[in-house]
């Protein structure tokens, strides 16, 4: 018997481990050798519960039009019938496309694409984002083109569910622990709605200047809830001492960092989540979310730059949330109030690129904290 091992496989990147974003542009590749045409494949993921649309990773490098895009999905109307038929959508020809006043439109027709393909993926049956395929040329979406696109559609897609699968057992652990923490930590849930919209709010103005891409971003907002649970190792005497801890207790409650990164390690590896390679983020959050600027902060004294973008990013939107709450030792200052301190701050506790980031948002912080008001404590 003859045995031959000459063949390769063409999609034996999804044997390995890797992160999605390599498995896209793995795909990507795939389908280029016999599309060559499809210059980019996109996911945009769709929130149940805020009925917005958000793009989250593409196959193209620089070639990507709607970075750090968002809309709500009765504002992109062609998307929503898509949603509606539950059917995937063919653009052959872009410049005749109907709804070419939307922004998102607007912005692929600049990038040169002349047409499209639209899968709407599901998990169990429900709706939770679109796969694209766009091509610099048009007319090229014949039946016998989508009948291969849907295969290799439907692989990505798998690939974005187990991801995300992943993703959610990550966040439901921290959901829970979360919440046995505060039962606990005198800090409020509200407190962890609003400075992780802060997170994200100033993660979005760094992006261009750090590169930083929407996955990235959206991994600062899920994972910055869980900066203290290291706390849930601290004992009430301290934790819950109303007047100043002495030192002693200030280099127990210190701790917590380290606490923290090891419920992660933990979380992470009893759920059996270490194929998630964003892990490291929220790591750096609970480790080092207390270092400063000026390398005065603990557990490691890092400074400036070594202290990892995601720490310092928390910290800014953790700071902010505290100085304009009300706590049992002191009223909640005002917005205004709250800026001149963390500009004080800049360059020496805090960054000076995420308080100036966070500035930028004033409107949007406001509309945060009215809709996250304070909250019975747990």
């Amino acid at each position: 018997m003859n045995h031959d091992y000459s063949h390769h496989d063409a999609l034996n990147f999804l044997n390995k481990s890797a992160p999605l974003k390599e498995k896209l542009i793995s795909a990507h590749q795939a389908v280029q050798k016999n599309y060559p045409f499809i210059a980019r494949i996109a996911i945009a993921l769709y929130s149940q519960d805020t009925k917005v649309l958000s793009t989250y990773m593409h196959s193209s490098g620089d070639d990507n039009p709607l970075d750090h895009y968002q809309t709500v999905i009765e504002n992109a109307p062609s998307l929503k019938k898509i949603l509606e038929h539950g059917k995937p959508r063919v653009i052959n020809n872009m410049l005749t496309f109907e709804d070419d006043n939307k922004l998102h439109i607007k912005r692929l027709g600049r990038q040169g694409y002349a047409a499209s393909y639209t899968m709407p993926m599901f998990n169990n049956g429900e709706f939770f984002g679109f796969l694209f395929f766009n091509s610099y040329e048009k007319e090229v979406f014949n039946e016998r083109t989508l009948e291969a696109l849907d295969l290799h559609g439907h692989i990505i897609a798998l690939m974005v569910i187990n991801e995300m699968s992943s993703i959610q057992t990550l966040t439901a652990a921290i959901k829970t622990t979360g919440h046995i923490t505060h039962q606990r930590d005198p800090e409020t849930g509200s407190h962890l709605d609003r400075m992780s919209r802060y997170s994200r709010l100033i993660a979005q103005v760094l992006a261009e200047k750090y590169h930083l891409d929407d996955s990235y971003i959206e991994y600062i907002f899920m994972f910055s809830p869980l900066h203290d649970i290291g706390k849930i190792a601290i004992p009430d005497n301290i934790l819950l001492k109303s007047g100043s801890l002495t030192e002693a207790e200030m280099t127990v409650m210190k701790t917590h960092v380290h606490k923290g990164k090891e419920m992660i390690d933990e979380l992470v590896s009893n759920f059996a989540l270490g194929s998630i390679n964003q892990t490291d983020i929220l790591s750096n959050i609970a480790l080092c979310h207390h270092e400063a600027i000026n390398g005065t902060g603990y557990p490691e004294g890092k400074a400036g730059d070594e202290i990892p973008l995601e720490a310092r990013i928390v910290a800014v939107a953790d700071i902010f949330d505290a100085l304009t709450s009300r706590r049992p030792y002191k009223e909640a200052w005002s917005n205004e109030k709250a800026f001149e301190a963390l500009h004080e701050m800049a360059g020496e506790k805090l960054d000076a690129d995420c308080v100036a980031a966070l500035f930028t948002h004033q409107q949007e912080i406001e509309e945060i904290q009215l809709a996250f008001k304070e909250q019975a404590i747990g």
